[in-house]
């Protein structure tokens, strides 16, 4: 509990033995010394608070409600192997941030359609695209129930089972990029090949073709 002199005062009149300690004067701020920029597929990502180096292409994200910041080791992986990819239009399913789907339009794909079950995930996602002078498709949807729109490549950076269950569905796509999982781990759907992977600090993704 943060309280200001007068609350501490009325604090130890009702609840003694108490004890307190004092805080720094900057400590509403330090949180954000623990959101730094990376890079990933030859993109700047980070904050607000950071200036993105000029003439680098920036994918700025705040981060708040919704997963995905683009620190996370399988956010960067599922952007590094979408940059060796062909561009074209791609479905990201559980967008939430929508980070990926900011990244997506900085690497030459689009038009990109962004899908998840949280409404605040699809809200924050709109929001980032806003942030980034950018425009994309985003859904409130259960890319395990609803109609998935056929795209050129699936972005899937979910739990394990989940992006299974997802490729189970034969979403109409050419390539899917998938991630959430641990290193060494491999999703197994019966009609998808791996023509690609990468580890990342432990996580794993990958890219298959049906």
């Amino acid at each position: 509990m943060y309280v200001d002199a007068s609350g501490e005062a009325a604090f130890r009149h009702e609840f003694e033995p108490s004890a307190s300690d004092p805080i720094e004067p900057d400590w509403e701020d330090r949180w954000r010394e623990f959101h730094r920029p990376v890079r990933a597929g030859g993109l700047w990502i980070g904050p607000p608070w950071e200036e993105p180096p000029q003439g680098e292409p920036a994918v700025v994200v705040d981060p708040g409600r919704a997963f995905g910041t683009g620190a996370h080791p399988t956010t960067r992986a599922c952007i590094e192997l979408l940059a060796g990819l062909e561009p074209g239009s791609v479905l990201d399913a559980g967008c939430g941030s929508g980070v990926i789907a900011v990244a997506a339009l900085r690497l030459g794909f689009g038009p990109v359609v962004a899908l998840d079950s949280d409404p605040v995930a699809v809200e924050v996602a709109c929001e980032t695209a806003r942030l980034n002078g950018v425009a994309i498709d985003a859904r409130v949807a259960d890319v395990l129930a609803d109609e998935l729109p056929p795209a050129h490549v699936l972005v899937a950076n979910i739990e394990l089972r989940v992006v299974e269950k997802l490729l189970e569905r034969r979403p109409s796509v050419r390539f899917a990029v998938t991630s959430g999982y641990l290193a060494g781990e491999v999703p197994r759907s019966d009609g998808w090949n791996v023509a690609a992977s990468l580890e990342l600090d432990g996580w794993g993704a990958h890219v298959l073709t049906p």
